[in-house]
């Protein structure tokens, strides 16, 4: 689970996001950032067992992303996140195709899975499988475990017109529209800081793991 002391750190943090305080709560930080390791680590045992491109033997140092900011293009320039991000793939944060995602911010915790924003070739690769097998992809988001845990796809990004090649009146147009096929559900604080917490993320990214065999499919 994760530690209600992981939580505090974290809203500390965002009131406080400067390096002064950073170095004097390093401590705070390091147990944190462990807490969330070793949260990760049974993510990954439970993903594994139900999805065979998740390795057991994967490390959580590979998939729980820094908490350093990369500021030198942006505006913002407060060093440091204020979330822990856990990117679950076959080859950890460094995905290679569709994975899974945790986030972990008080407040505004999220899972989230499927392919984000997708390369160009892929992007052209998923938009045909739906051309020639939607109606595969109606079924999983249709089906009653998907829809009771992420409701539909996120709409992210989603293009205002037709994409090049597909007519208006394409049976799966939506879908087609679409420059990113992911779903998300948020999860409240409480059901981070349960004991079970991880086992409760991990039966939620089951229901998404027909949409993640779809998208490696398309892009086989």
């Amino acid at each position: 689970m994760i530690e209600t002391s992981t939580l505090t750190f974290l809203k500390s943090l965002a009131l406080n996001n400067n390096r002064e305080w950073f170095s004097v709560h390093k401590n705070d930080y390091d147990l944190a950032r462990e807490n969330v390791f070793q949260f990760t680590s049974a993510v990954i045992a439970g993903l594994s067992k139900f999805d065979s491109g998740i390795p057991a033997e994967l490390q959580p140092k590979d998939c729980v992303m820094r908490i350093y900011r990369d500021i030198r293009f942006s505006n913002d320039k407060t060093p440091y996140k204020t979330n822990f991000g856990i990117a679950i793939s076959a080859n950890g944060k460094n995905f290679k195709g569709p994975g899974y995602y945790i986030h972990i911010q008080p407040g505004s915790s999220f899972v989230a899975g499927g392919s984000w924003f997708p390369a160009a070739e892929e992007l052209k690769a998923i938009r045909q499988e739906i051309d020639y097998n939607g109606s595969d992809l109606r079924t999983i988001v249709d089906s009653s475990s998907f829809k009771s845990v992420f409701g539909e796809l996120d709409r992210e990004g989603a293009l205002k017109t037709t994409p090049k090649g597909y007519p208006t009146d394409h049976e799966y147009i939506e879908w087609l529209k679409l420059k990113s096929f992911t779903a998300t559900c948020a999860v409240p604080d409480k059901d981070l800081t349960r004991p079970n917490a991880a086992g409760t993320l991990v039966s939620k990214l089951e229901r998404i793991y027909p949409l993640m065999l779809f998208l490696r499919s398309a892009i086989s």
